[in-house]
């Protein structure tokens, strides 16, 4: 799973949590403990985040744009 989510650094992707929210960045960092995701806040803010593995449900690649174009 490690290898998987490394190959997605700078990448944006949606992260499911277990407690049900979810959030969406580029991921900048992952480790065997957290991730970092950088986040977007208002006008032109980004902050970086520090997610526990353990809090984490899933990873997702975000769709190709020229994917969702094509189903459409």
């Amino acid at each position: 799973m490690q290898d998987r989510i490394k190959a997605l650094i700078g990448q944006p992707i949606g992260v499911a949590f277990k407690n049900g929210l979810s959030i969406s960045g580029v991921l900048c960092e992952a480790t065997d403990d957290e991730i970092v995701l950088m986040e977007y806040v208002y006008q032109s803010k980004f902050r970086q985040k520090h997610y526990d593995l353990d809090l984490i449900d899933g990873i997702y690649m975000f769709p190709s744009y020229l994917t969702d174009k094509m189903l459409n």
